[in-house]
């Protein structure tokens, strides 16, 4: 995400002062503050990896290969690159790891707030593809009610084979 700053100090986005780790806000604060986001952000980029694409290669390669293309896309570039944690390597352009960064950076925790924001507006929708995995309700999250149904169930396309030994009991993997 790219924000534009001098955009800060316009009155559609007093939201902003409520910025925290996304999951300690509520369902309402989250979205009154994704639509302050977006009226000050210059650019927003939002990047889906499939859940097959995550079990060949690992949740965290993924995440770390998905900030270094959104930071490489970003054109011109920012002045300053923070990143929630991690250090992406020297592949990467030039960024700063902030440990707890959306507790530390309103940066952060804005493109924390877009990301779960958008990733709970996807699992609503998959809900109306899949309902009886409850996506409405957890939005993606692992519960025991979600594993129990996965157990019983089996899982769909969209859920993660690596993730079955842990949380779904082991279930086979559907055939591709």
């Amino acid at each position: 995400m790219l924000l534009d700053y001098g955009a800060l100090r316009d009155h559609r986005v007093r939201p902003l002062a409520f910025l925290n780790d996304s999951k300690q806000l509520t369902v309402e604060r989250r979205e009154e503050l994704f639509a302050a986001i977006v009226s000050c952000a210059e650019r927003i980029s939002v990047r889906v990896v499939s859940p097959g694409e995550i079990d060949r290669r690992g949740l965290h390669r993924c995440n770390l290969d998905g900030l270094r293309a959104v930071l490489a896309a970003l054109t011109p570039p920012a002045e300053a690159c923070l990143v929630d944690g991690f250090r992406l390597g020297p592949a990467a352009p030039p960024h700063r790891a902030v440990v707890d960064g959306d507790e530390k950076s309103a940066a952060i925790a804005a493109a924390s707030v877009v990301a779960k924001v958008t990733r709970d507006r996807l699992m609503r929708r998959l809900d109306a593809l899949y309902p009886h995995y409850g996506f409405v309700s957890h939005v993606g999250y692992i519960t025991p009610g979600h594993s129990a149904v996965v157990r019983r169930r089996g899982p769909s396309e969209i859920h993660r084979r690596s993730f079955q030994a842990l949380c779904y009991g082991g279930v086979a993997p559907l055939d591709p």
